[in-house]
């Protein structure tokens, strides 16, 4: 097909028994935007199988990086939770999405708000030197359900911070926020919760959200993205519209499907 190219698996790692990433081989022509997705399958019985994921990798990294729930009888995720190294994945050539940096209106503070696998489109948006340039904070915010499904923790909080060109900025800047609703942990509550009763803020040491100076970028589950657009919505904050740039931006265009 003329808008898919084949790239190799380089890389399969199991978070757990629900999650799991993989990178592949990018090819020199591929370009997208930090924050973006694409599709991406595999050939089922003759035919090509794609679905939405955003792009984990960074724009100028060598390879692509996605990140997946497994769907045990998900026609897709059933069979892409069984890549190994070597085995080749069909990524179309036209990535998309909202989660873009020139969709917000100017602001301080940029929030990152996420559950599950709706993490993946920030982890290139952290990775982004611009976004350091445009905030004086970056607040990422990971809720799941279980421990073990803070998947990145240890790249966000180690591996990033220390990289040797853009590790200082990070330091300063970027701050992260993991929250289990489940089971036992620092951080606990839904997001929504936290944000309304003030404590996210609390704890990271930010003041209650403005109009003047904050902007979001939300992905994650349904439920998740209803209730954080009425509380904007509620506060006054205006969602980007077409090329009309707003206070913040939701991902529609995906949902946690096999």
């Amino acid at each position: 097909m003329a808008n898919i190219i084949n790239e190799t698996v380089t890389y399969v790692h199991h978070w757990n028994e629900r999650l799991f990433s993989f990178r592949t081989t990018r090819k020199d022509s591929f370009r997208f935007e930090n924050g973006q997705f694409v599709m991406i399958g595999i050939e089922v019985e003759g035919k090509p199988l794609m679905r939405a994921y955003s792009i984990v990798s960074a724009n100028y990294d060598e390879y692509l990086e996605f990140f997946s729930i497994k769907v045990q009888d998900g026609p897709l995720t059933s069979q892409l939770q069984k890549l190994k190294v070597g085995d080749n994945l069909m990524v179309s050539t036209k990535p998309t999405g909202t989660l873009v940096k020139d969709r917000l209106v100017p602001g301080k503070n940029l929030y990152l708000l996420s559950t599950g696998t709706g993490i993946a489109p920030f982890l290139s948006v952290i990775k982004d030197p611009e976004i350091y340039e445009m905030f004086d904070k970056v607040i990422l915010t990971h809720g799941v359900r279980a421990v073990s499904e803070l998947a990145y923790q240890e790249f966000i909080r180690e591996s990033w911070p220390s990289n040797e060109y853009f590790g200082d900025v990070v330091k300063q800047k970027l701050i992260y926020y993991p929250t289990v609703t489940r089971e036992p942990y620092a951080n606990q509550g839904r997001l929504t919760d936290l944000i309304t009763s003030g404590k996210l803020g609390d704890d990271i040491g930010m003041p209650e959200i403005n109009l003047e100076d904050d902007r979001f970028m939300i992905c994650g589950n349904p439920g998740m993205l209803k209730d954080l657009t009425a509380l904007l919505d509620a506060r006054g904050f205006k969602e980007t519209v077409k090329n009309d740039a707003g206070h913040y931006v939701i991902e529609k265009a995906f949902v946690e499907r096999g």
